[in-house]
């Protein structure tokens, strides 16, 4: 699996795959929207993310599921 906008970094976030580096875990972006947050009201609570960071989370996610 290789995924520009998802790193992983076992001193950073205990490991977990996180959106870019920053402390953002995929889990939270997943989380945010299986509790029916739209993109926009994500954007809005976490600003330093991208539009593509979101759709990169629901990649990663829908990979690690096969």
């Amino acid at each position: 699996m290789r995924f520009e906008r998802i790193t992983v970094n076992a001193r950073q976030m205990g490991g977990l795959p996180c959106i870019r580096g920053l402390r953002i875990p995929v889990t939270t972006i997943l989380g945010q929207l299986d509790a029916g947050q739209s993109h926009e009201q994500i954007l809005e609570d976490f600003p330093e993310l991208e539009d593509a960071d979101i759709d990169a989370a629901l990649e990663f996610a829908g990979e690690a599921r096969e």
